[in-house]
């Protein structure tokens, strides 16, 4: 009866990946974050879960601008 409703998993520890990256893209990722590895995760995350919304961006409908009336029916 005294057993959590909610069963939490302990932390997992992290494992370490060696990766070749650009060398300018390090020195970017540098400038944002004295952690490259954290930004590198979050987009590894982000990727997996289909939510970077660049592929949203890229594919967007365009608004459409609403009629123009006839000539001579302007409203002015």
């Amino acid at each position: 009866m005294n057993e959590p409703a909610v069963h939490s998993h302990p932390p997992t520890e992290k494992v370490a990946v060696s990766i070749q990256l650009d060398p300018d893209l390090l020195d970017q990722l540098k400038h944002l974050t004295n952690d490259p590895s954290k930004v590198i995760e979050v987009a590894i995350r982000q990727w997996l879960r289909n939510q970077s919304g660049r592929e949203d961006e890229l594919a967007r409908t365009l608004k459409r601008n609403p009629p123009v009336p006839p000539r001579g029916e302007w409203n002015d």
